[in-house]
């Protein structure tokens, strides 16, 4: 049943914050979302003058945890919990639609997988504390799960949480303590630069047919509501300086190789001492080596927008 959003905003019960996993996701899940609009940004609070945590396309889908008022729904979108507009969420009760992991929350006790969203239905069978599954889909508070033999059932989710990976990532908050909600956007930039492997690199390139270097840190910055300046040493005045061991995904790397310039290229870092970037010597984007070979030699200073 798809509920119109200013409907959604009177039915939606509030509901607890439990346990995170990775980058925070809670329990008590009430509905299933999909965004609307070309691209929505997630607020760390209910403002849009807030932080911004990441940005949803068309068509992606957020578990709406709790209607939070004044044209607000707190969600969790890929395992991070924050506020997205809710004039730009359709939330349907139920829906079939895969979510990715779940982490069963149980404190140590086994939780039960019923045949159908509610303690009335059969038990299916029983999952252990700190199981993982793949949610498929969210009927009224419960999530429909399949395991990795197959089965298929529903758990409540006031006992699940979402994770990022089939691992768990641990989900006992050692792990989400420690990783930043930085640094999940600054992956999601990096899995949004990725797109764009293999474009071809044009002089003067803004995208998204072909880029310059510049252009091409330009424009995947902007599609997360970043603005920077257009030429690579121009962007040496976005963001702070870090240093090279504290490099981070999402970070932009620069490259001095001659010239009277401060730096003559830009990329974004990708992890793993890797980045990502429109090259001049391959005419195309590309990943490579950041420490080691040529760009190992021409490196000279890193900038984090996040």
């Amino acid at each position: 049943m798809i509920l119109p959003a200013k409907l959604m905003r009177t039915a939606l019960l509030t509901v607890a914050v439990s346990a995170i996993c990775v980058v925070g996701a809670s329990a008590a899940s009430v509905g299933a979302g999909t965004v609307n609009t070309d691209a929505l940004r997630l607020r760390e609070e209910a403002s849009t003058s807030s932080t911004i945590l990441a940005t949803a396309s068309k068509g992606d889908t957020v578990v709406v945890l709790e209607d939070a008022g004044n044209g607000w729904y707190k969600v969790d979108y890929k395992s991070v919990e924050g506020y997205m507009s809710a004039d730009y969420v359709t939330v349907a009760t139920k829906a079939d639609v895969t979510i990715g992991y779940g982490l069963v929350k149980t404190g140590g006790s086994t939780l039960n997988v019923r045949s159908g969203p509610g303690t009335s239905y059969s038990k299916v069978t029983s999952l252990n504390n700190g199981a993982v599954v793949t949610i498929v889909g969210i009927d009224n508070g419960w999530y429909k799960i399949k395991t990795s033999g197959g089965t298929v059932g529903y758990v409540s989710s006031d006992y699940m949480v979402t994770c990022k990976d089939s691992a768990g990532s641990r989900g006992d908050g050692t792990v989400a303590a420690s990783v930043s909600s930085s640094n999940s956007l600054g992956q999601q930039v990096v899995d949004y630069a990725k797109q764009f492997l293999g474009v071809p690199y044009v002089y003067g390139g803004n995208g998204p047919n072909s880029f310059d270097c510049s252009g091409f840190t330009t424009y995947v910055y902007r599609h997360f509501g970043y603005t920077l300046n257009r030429t690579a040493t121009g962007q040496l005045s976005n963001g702070v300086s870090v240093s090279k061991s504290e490099l981070q995904p999402g970070d932009l790397v620069f490259f001095k190789d001659g010239g009277s310039k401060p730096v003559s290229h830009v990329g974004i870092y990708i992890g793993n001492g890797q980045f990502i970037h429109a090259s001049t010597s391959t005419y195309e984007v590309r990943i490579n080596d950041l420490n080691s070979g040529y760009y190992n030699n021409v490196y000279v200073y890193a900038r984090r927008i996040l």
